[in-house]
């Protein structure tokens, strides 16, 4: 019985787990229909995932978080744009990547670019400590 228990309680932990994770697209054209579709921002996340720490950062004190999954699902359409050094892309996905690296003008990693429903954007933020509230905090002043 004491296994039966143990092992429920297993699965339901796994379950609320993968419920709280976020998913994230690569591409922006087929985001971008979805976030029209469901009313929603587009979130443009330029990383380093593999290499730069504050990208590393803001996925573990913020991205990877409960609180801000639940809140993304309702208010976005999360894209990743990555430009990892150990990990590898496809050279479709590089591409992407760069021309979206150069239509938004980045600089620097993490850089988030929000989109409003029609692709225009609407702002652009950087990582900065406090975890998900504040982060939905400085979204939420955006949103038209």
């Amino acid at each position: 019985m004491t296994k039966y228990i143990l092992t429920l309680c297993a699965v339901l932990a796994w379950a609320r787990v993968n419920a709280a994770e976020l998913e994230w697209q690569t591409d922006l054209p087929k985001a971008q229909a979805q976030a029209k579709a469901e009313k929603k921002l587009v979130l443009l996340d330029f990383t380093g995932s593999d290499w730069c720490h504050g990208c590393i950062l803001l996925n573990k004190e913020v991205f990877s978080r409960p609180a801000f999954a639940e809140y993304a699902k309702k208010n976005l359409v999360a894209v990743e744009v990555d430009f990892p050094i150990k990990k590898k892309l496809s050279a479709a996905q590089d591409q992407a990547n760069e021309a979206l690296s150069k239509k938004y003008e980045i600089n620097g990693y993490p850089t988030i670019i929000v989109l409003d429903s029609d692709g225009k954007k609407i702002g652009e933020l950087e990582y900065q400590p406090g975890g998900p509230t504040a982060f939905i905090a400085a979204l939420e002043k955006l949103k038209p």
